[in-house]
């Protein structure tokens, strides 16, 4: 027995061909620069700054990674950026369900005014200069803390979580623990948070590529450099060109201007690394989590 097959209308078809064709347009607007910046990474600085390189490495080097590697600034803010991303997400998630969980119980008196306190920080907040008054008056000032307490929660994931909570959990589960005797804090560990794994994925990412990408909390609220993030090293040897005892002095000491050059490419690959690692383990959460907690029904 046959089967025909359902041509599809010429306007969907060209439909079609003009979004590919548009993605990938904009796929290689983005993969491209990446691409240019790992194959300098890896190429000798002679062939850097002689501009032979495109998109495959020239000279194969890796120079400017052992440099970067070696050097005591960049491994500090590497470590300090590991503490705020993997201290940070766990404050941030825990508070974050912390506050979504109650505000999805519709047994919880006043939530709709919570909940319009929240969305309306999203909309207006005390500015930079009362917010930097707080942060030293709570003795938080150029302290680790400082990147972690004042942006612990973020608004649209606690909006995020608490629909999630409210469309995903279904009732039943509610009402079947309340007959156990379970109280709140025993349903959201034992029932909730076990049927929550895709929210949880989603929001550790979010707060993750937040707390790792933290750069103008750090620029205002810490001095010592010994607290300073990668992202604030970066900007010092990518825009200020001024490290404290980084690849500025490296290079004079080997008095080679071009390993500074490559070793700009070489720091960007480092910074994005952990980021583009921990994506995988998360990405089939992430659009099951976004789309469950956004989406009713």
């Amino acid at each position: 027995m046959s089967t025909t097959k359902i041509r599809e209308p010429f306007r969907d078809r060209f439909s079609l061909i003009v979004i590919k064709v548009m993605l990938a347009v904009v796929l290689g607007l983005v993969l491209l620069p990446l691409v240019y910046i790992v194959a300098s990474s890896f190429s000798s600085p002679a062939a850097v700054n002689a501009g032979r390189v495109s998109f495959w490495p020239v000279e194969f080097s890796l120079e400017a990674y052992r440099s970067a590697l070696s050097n005591s600034e960049v491994l500090s803010g590497y470590y300090n950026s590991l503490i705020y991303a993997v201290a940070g997400t766990a404050i941030s998630v825990t508070l974050t369900v912390a506050i979504a969980y109650p505000l999805s119980r519709t047994t919880f008196y006043g939530r709709n005014v919570v909940m319009t306190l929240l969305i309306f920080t999203m909309l207006f907040s005390g500015g930079l200069i009362p917010t930097y008054m707080v942060v030293h008056d709570l003795g938080m000032l150029n302290t680790r803390w400082a990147l972690l307490i004042p942006g612990a929660i973020g608004v649209w994931q606690v909006i995020i979580a608490r629909t999630f909570f409210a469309n995903s959990i279904p009732d039943e589960l509610y009402e079947a623990a309340a007959l156990d005797g379970a109280s709140d804090l025993r349903v959201l560990r034992s029932v909730v948070l076990p049927l929550s794994k895709p929210l949880l994925a989603v929001l550790a990412l979010m707060y993750t590529i937040y707390q790792w990408n933290t750069y103008f909390d750090a620029l205002v609220y810490l001095k010592d450099p010994d607290l300073f993030p990668l992202q604030i090293v970066l900007r010092n040897i990518l825009i200020l060109n001024t490290p404290r005892t980084g690849a500025i002095d490296l290079a004079e000491s080997m008095r080679q201007q071009q390993l500074a050059n490559v070793l700009r490419y070489a720091l960007i690959v480092i910074s994005s690394l952990p980021v583009l690692i921990i994506y995988p383990f998360v990405a089939r959460h992430f659009t099951k989590g976004v789309m469950v907690g956004a989406v009713k029904g």
